[in-house]
């Protein structure tokens, strides 16, 4: 499988900031900020040339943190020159002892390591604190900080501990922070950002998700041409999007395939089919293929296994529905369409840049071998998640799938533990499917990022009537996130877990006791498993 042949483009005079990583935590935090805030924004790397910069027409640069100190061997720098591009520069933490250094500042250890919050005292109202409060809570997170600015620099804000938090070059567009505005422990972050690029940089706010999509239904009639692209479609909201826009963009020139691998929630299959048949007029391939599925897994019961299992299973019945497609008497298929984002553009390693030759080739549709010989298509894969669910709203996808809570590729097979048989999928779905009914009802679906059942290899005594019962335990797990890399257990009321257990109990047969997981992660997955 080839590099992908496109990516995302900025729409044509969209105002761009792109942000310098120097490895921060934060730094997909800062893009998000500045997209919030109306602008477009990249982020690239430290060698990035002052060329390819230009080439983003950038109405101002952000310079992000780091954990690196400027002094130590290997810590990453930028070009000079940046400074000397005419563009203001916001420095941020690590951006800000740079940007300082490179314009003559000394930075050195402070007495002691500033993590957390702290009081920053406005000296300078105007520009960047512009209609902001004389004092604010600030977060830190610095070892080092500047300890000697030269003559051509004001002091903006300090703190008790940092004498320049916040400076400005009185010649220069520059402009440092010592501390964090992209968090939300900075309270007023979010204004400073937008007076970054409004008060100094003059952007207008032009970054819109509709201005986006028609740049896209710009560009890939023209790549595609009259090429044939598939879709894996498997109902999410990344594969969803993914399928609206090119069913918008090339039409007929788009096929989707969907597996149905028998491991499903409750309606799952109907809702796809309706969504792209009826509301979007695609042309929809549903393969059947539950009952191979569940023939491997029969007698299965370590997770990696079955992973593996349907792993392959899915690149085999992928392989097949493509060639059925490209020999029905059409145009053979050229192209493979994947939901890939930014955030995984990001953490391959190889997206600062922004050249399509880079990005790493990321499988969503469930792992598909480079033998298929498809070009990649990734038109999501300059987007943060809360912006593809923008775009699927802009596209008319309906709220139910757009706002839908990640699923498990291997399906419910990762929700059963133990074997998986076509008994115990019937238990969890309805299961399943009374847990989301009653989080929907509680208006909680929004405010939570992953809420499932889970069916567990055990069985407990209890009582129903005047009978003594030996049935099913099922957990439900509900988690609050911002990245799925960690995540907390979500406190859901307990009259509505309440009923969610007391329906489970009595609707569904089988089942005698239900359990609320309270686990984070980490130490525990979101998944059991």
């Amino acid at each position: 499988m080839s590099a992908p042949v496109i990516g995302s483009t900025r729409p044509a005079g969209v105002e761009t900031i792109p942000i310098i990583d120097f490895g921060s935590q934060y730094a997909q935090l800062i893009a998000r900020r500045v997209r919030e805030a109306g602008a477009f924004s990249v982020l690239v790397a430290p060698d990035v040339t002052v060329e390819h910069l230009k080439s983003l027409e950038p109405a101002g640069i952000i310079l992000s943190g780091g954990p690196s100190s400027i002094d130590e061997p290997g810590a990453p720098r930028c070009d000079p020159a940046i400074l000397d591009m005419g563009l203001p520069v916001l420095g941020i933490c690590y951006g800000m002892q740079l940007g300082c250094d490179m314009l003559g500042a000394t930075i050195e250890q402070a007495d002691s390591r500033e993590y957390g919050r702290a009081k920053l005292v406005i000296h300078r109202s105007a520009g960047l604190f512009e209609n902001l409060p004389s004092e604010m809570t600030a977060w830190m997170s610095h070892g080092d900080q500047v300890s000697h600015l030269p003559d051509e620099f004001e002091v903006i804000a300090s703190t008790d501990t940092c004498p320049a938090a916040a400076v400005m070059h009185r010649d220069r567009a520059f402009y440092g922070l010592q501390f964090h505005p992209e968090v939300t422990h900075t309270p007023h972050g979010i204004d400073l950002l937008r007076n970054f690029l409004y008060e100094v940089c003059g952007c207008g706010g032009t970054w819109r998700m509709a201005d986006y999509m028609e740049t896209q239904c710009k560009l890939l009639p023209d790549l595609v041409g009259n090429r044939r692209v598939i879709c894996g479609l498997s109902g999410g909201v990344d594969s969803s999007v993914v399928a609206a826009l090119l069913a918008r963009a090339i039409g007929d020139r788009l096929t989707c395939i969907f597996v149905d691998n028998g491991l499903l929630r409750k309606n799952e299959r109907g809702l796809v089919e309706s969504t792209f048949r009826d509301h979007f007029d695609v042309d929809l391939r549903v393969v059947d293929a539950s009952k191979e599925f569940l023939g491997d897994l029969a007698g299965v019961s370590d997770p990696q296994e079955k992973r593996r299992l349907i792993g392959h299973r899915f690149i085999t019945c992928f392989q097949e529905a493509a060639g059925e497609v490209g020999s029905d008497g059409g145009d053979p298929v050229h192209f493979l369409a994947q939901g890939t984002l930014y955030p995984d553009v990001i953490e391959s390693g190889h997206g600062h840049a922004g050249t399509a030759a880079n990005i790493k080739l990321h499988h969503n549709v469930g792992g598909l071998p480079e033998e298929l010989g498809f070009e990649l298509i990734e038109p999501l894969r300059d987007l943060f998640k809360d912006e593809v669910r923008a775009l699927g709203e802009v596209l008319g996808l309906p709220s139910h799938v757009v706002w839908r809570h990640p699923f498990p590729g291997p399906g419910l097979a990762v929700r059963v533990l133990g074997e998986v048989t076509e008994e115990r999928l019937a238990v969890l779905r309805d299961c399943d499917e009374i847990v989301l009914d009653e989080i929907v009802a509680a208006n909680l679906y929004r405010s939570t990022d992953q809420v499932f059942a889970v069916l567990l290899p055990v069985k407990s005594v209890g009582v129903m009537g005047d009978g003594r019962t030996y049935d099913s335990v099922v957990a439900v797990r509900a988690v609050e996130t911002q990245d799925f890399m960690t995540a907390d257990w979500a406190r859901i009321p307990h009259d509505v877990l309440a009923i969610i257990s007391n329906r489970i109990i009595n609707e569904v047969k089988g089942v005698n006791r239900v359990v609320y997981d309270i686990s984070s992660k980490p130490p525990a997955t979101i998944e059991w498993e």
